[in-house]
């Protein structure tokens, strides 16, 4: 496994009325970070609060190209990003443990915190399609080119790791500066890494290790096959 120190590019916030960031998402404009009532929206390039949601907003946060998807308790709501309404509800796996959320080729993929779980699910129905075992409580999680990638949060340490979707295996590690823990995490698609700050407030970005930088163990299964 390849262990690097994470390279923190840039610090946002914290936010007015945001005292903790659960969720992030990014919609290829907006940042999107759930802060306890509310989702809260901000431009990356300036690092300025653009608009907010009123909608419980406890922890994940997913963007599927046209919906945000919202974890609040027991339940995720799928939400309009232009009106704020919820469109629909299904229940949450983790039953209000649930902590990251991803939208990847048509499902959604959710961390269980405390069962140091990543379930991928039906985003129609809820059901459970598969279940990724870790050996850490997990907390956001996010695909970016056929990468599995989830955030740690235990004993006031966290990493990002790329796993092998299929086993669960550790294929690499990012360790966070101390005291800097991530609650949710989101790619960009690109070179960065949107790190929720828990209690801090702040959301951080973080530098994506480029593939010339892995050492190649393990092995990686591309986004349009995770769903099957």
């Amino acid at each position: 496994m390849k262990r690097s120190a994470a390279e923190i590019i840039r610090e946002y916030g914290p936010f007015p009325d945001v005292d903790k960031v659960g969720g992030v998402t990014f919609d290829g404009q907006q940042v999107w970070i759930a802060g306890g009532g509310r989702l809260n929206a901000f431009d990356p390039a300036t690092g300025k609060a653009l608009r907010s949601i009123d909608v419980a907003a406890d922890a994940g946060t997913a963007f599927d190209g046209e919906h945000l998807f919202q974890i609040a308790g027991g339940s995720i709501r799928k939400i309009d990003p232009s009106t704020g309404r919820v469109l629909a509800t299904i229940p949450a796996p983790g039953g209000g443990a649930d902590s990251g959320l991803t939208w990847a080729e048509g499902t959604l993929w959710v961390g269980h915190y405390p069962e140091r779980k990543i379930y991928q699910i039906d985003p129609e129905t809820g059901a459970i399609l598969r279940t990724i075992e870790s050996n850490r409580f997990v907390t956001g999680v996010t695909w970016v080119d056929g990468e599995l990638w989830h955030g740690t949060w235990e004993d006031d340490a966290s990493e990002l790791r790329r796993i092998d979707p299929r086993t669960g295996e550790v294929l690499e590690s990012v360790e966070m500066p101390d005291g800097m823990t991530v609650s949710g995490l989101e790619s960009d698609g690109g070179e960065r890494f949107f790190c929720g700050g828990g209690n801090s407030g702040k959301v951080r970005a973080v530098r994506r290790p480029k593939r010339g930088d892995t050492d190649g163990s393990g092995s990686e299964m591309p986004v349009d096959s995770a769903s099957e």
